[in-house]
């Protein structure tokens, strides 16, 4: 709070344990050692500061019965175990604190998230301490709404399914319900330091970010905006999700949740203001007076932010037509707004004159910056940065831009073994006069006058975006002696909303005619070699790659990772439906020509690259059985393929799985690109070294 320490989270591979290893260290804001600060012994993540920043809090493994942890800063010694007071938004002398507790949360994801309280189940559900079905895994008992049961529970230990989300990615396979889901009304409470906590709002209005103003006297929250109680909003949640696609209903516009002010001391709240969309991101202004928020008018418009008076009025646009989308935000204590935001590959921290809607960025660059946190004052900003050569440190700077320095050097020991390639940023108009933003890899020991092989990577999402920060798997193929061209295509995030939902009913379509016309302008230079070209990608990546395939020929061998090959069997066993209920306007047999027409396995008969497949046996988001489809396919057709399956791996093998794993799958792609690519690498390759 004071601005003189920053704490932050290391974390490191356990190598001989095949485990990652977080860690809390502390570093001066004017620069110096790093300190750490939590026992080796035991992962701590998410550090805070106490109000008055006397206590570093932070959640441990540690034993001792609690998650929460603290160390005295005025007295430093070994950690306590903490009760912190509620988590909420505090006033500006840090003594009073507000927050919402109770609801269902659900799919709208109201309430604090403090547990869901549930009402008795029938007597054939629930047995009390008799229950016959207690030592059964609780995916094999019976749901509280089954007709159904095991005939002897000692002798079941399969899954028993009543509901749609029986299965998560990252989670596995969920129970049903052992009770009936009673949803219990949100509150808003307060509680003063000395004081108990006090209900403010009891009543169904499903109060969420609330947050207080700077004198302590009012309360800003969101709310649903008829006022409808938490247990009809969870009815219509779930009933929408289980309705087919409606464009009627599905593509009107509505006013999902509006802002609303009431006395810290209790009374009826006013709406503040009536927006279609829906509003989240409340941040007062340092004299009370102001509100600023973000407002999405639909699901495929741009964010914006507003600013309101606390009185009432009309929103005022700050961001005018701005390609962009807001981030974060934070209103500082000299009247500024700071916001953060994804400009194309890159990010920036833009500050903006709520009176004038001037705007100026103030930290830019060719970098990822996040994690934003500023001092009491706002005269600082801490924030960790990456770059294409330089993996992620912690960085400071003034409130202005000036002065930034960079805290901590972790990786400079890998950076002076490691010569990471850098990236040519490149932009180009594809169909549609579309501008499109690329990037190409030289491969490491480049030479001029040679020819080298070229790798086209495709991002997942399709709504994500590649950019300027360091990425393993890019370095991993260019270490090898390849170049790598990766782009953002239409569909991508960061360009603003238009750009991103230029592909919804058109995905392989100009999505797919930006990502050849950027190969096209590769393979005009005189170090490429045309003849040998990879394509791969992960997600919608991996089934881009495998419509790449489908379409051309060009490409010497292809990786498929995390693949869709056939959209009925891919809706049919995924956790993420939504996806292509909103992108191909419905279900599969609402629009099956769709499904059918976008599906590559449709077309396998023109596949002739060899290819790679990487699936995780625990992929609930794009499931093994379109993998195996697609390798039978390749294989009855005469198509070399190989097919990689990572045991007690999900979605996120490549970002956050088992080491060894992630490190044998870097491996596998360089060897069989190099094999295809790099005929005279082959035997070097295959022995697995780096």
């Amino acid at each position: 709070p004071d601005g003189s320490r920053v704490a932050f989270t290391v974390t490191t591979v356990v190598e001989a344990e095949n485990k990652r290893h977080t860690e809390i260290w502390l570093v001066p804001a004017a620069g110096g050692e790093p300190v750490r600060m939590t026992a080796p012994a035991f992962s701590s993540t998410n550090p805070r500061w106490s109000h008055d920043g006397s206590l570093l809090i932070f959640n441990s493994t540690r034993p001792g019965g609690q998650n929460t942890w603290a160390i005295r800063m005025d007295q430093p010694g070994e950690a306590f175990s903490y009760r912190p007071p509620q988590a909420g938004s505090r006033t500006a002398d840090h003594r009073t604190v507000v927050w919402t507790e109770g609801g269902g949360g659900g799919g709208f994801g109201f309430g604090g998230g403090q547990g869901q309280p549930q009402a008795p189940a029938p007597d054939s559900a629930e047995r009390g301490a008799q229950d016959p079905y207690a030592r059964m895994q609780p995916t094999a008992r019976p749901p509280y709404d089954a007709i159904t049961a095991p005939l002897d529970p000692a002798r079941f230990d399969g899954m028993h399914i009543t509901h749609t989300r029986f299965k998560a990615n990252n989670q596995g396979f969920l129970p049903g319900p052992r009770q009936a889901r009673v949803i219990r009304p949100a509150k808003l409470v307060i509680q003063t330091e000395g004081s108990d906590k006090r209900e403010l709002l009891a009543e169904s209005w499903s109060p969420r970010s609330a947050t207080i103003s700077p004198d302590g006297r009012w309360i800003a929250f969101i709310a649903d905006a008829e006022l409808r109680s938490d247990s009809l909003v969870q009815a219509i949640a779930d009933s929408v999700s289980m309705l087919p696609y409606n464009a009627e209903r599905d593509e009107a516009p509505r006013n999902d949740a509006d802002i609303y002010i009431m006395p810290a001391t209790g009374g009826t709240p006013r709406k503040l203001i009536e927006m279609m969309g829906t509003e989240n991101t409340l941040t007062w202004s340092p004299d009370g007076r102001q509100i600023a928020f973000v407002n999405r008018a639909t699901r495929t418009s741009n964010a914006r932010l507003y600013v309101i008076p606390a009185t009432g009025g009309e929103p005022v646009n700050l961001l005018g037509a701005w390609q962009y989308e807001p981030g974060s935000v934070e209103w500082l204590p000299n009247g500024t707004i700071a916001m953060d935001a994804q400009v194309g590959g890159r990010s920036g921290l833009f500050h903006i004159n709520p009176r004038t809607r001037q705007m100026r960025e103030v930290l830019d660059g060719r970098r990822r910056m996040s994690g934003w946190s500023w001092d009491r004052a706002g005269s600082k900003v801490a924030f960790v940065a990456t770059s294409v050569t330089r993996p992620t440190e912690l960085y400071i700077a003034n409130i202005d831009g000036t002065g930034e320095r960079q805290l901590t050097r972790f990786n400079d020991a890998l950076n002076q073994q490691v010569a990471w390639a850098d990236a040519e940023v490149f932009t180009y108009e594809s169909v549609g006069g579309m501008e499109i933003e690329g990037w190409l890899m030289k491969p490491h020991g480049y030479e001029a006058g040679k020819k080298y092989p070229l790798v086209l990577y495709i991002h997942g999402g399709p709504h994500s975006a590649y950019g300027e920060n360091w990425f393993d798997e890019f370095q991993n193929i260019a270490g090898a002696g390849m170049f790598v061209l990766y782009t953002n295509p239409r569909g991508s995030s960061g360009y603003g909303a238009d750009f991103t939902y230029s592909t919804r009913g058109r995905w392989f379509a100009e999505d797919y005619e930006d990502l050849m016309k950027a190969v096209d302008i590769a393979v005009q230079r005189p170090d490429v070699d045309s003849t040998r070209l990879g394509v791969t990608g992960g997600s919608y990546g991996g089934v881009m790659a495998a419509w790449v395939t489908v379409k051309t020929n060009r490409f010497a061998a292809a990786q498929a990772d995390r693949m869709i090959s056939n959209w009925w069997s891919w809706y049919g066993t995924s956790d993420a439906q939504g996806l292509t209920e909103f992108e191909f306007y419905g279900t599969p047999w609402d629009n099956p020509v769709m499904y059918d027409t976008l599906s590559p396995i449709r077309y396998l008969r023109s596949v002739q690259t060899p290819t790679l497949i990487v699936q995780s046996e625990e992929d609930h988001r794009t499931p093994m059985t379109d993998a195996e489809q697609w390798f039978l396919g390749l294989k009855k057709h005469g198509v070399p393929a190989e097919f990689i399956r990572y045991p007690r791996s999900t979605h996120d093998l490549s970002r956050t799985g088992e080491p060894w794993l992630l490190v044998d799958r870097l491996g596998r792609l360089r060897q069989w690109f190099a094999h295809w690519l790099q005929p005279a690498g082959a035997a070097t390759a295959s022995d697995g070294s780096p």
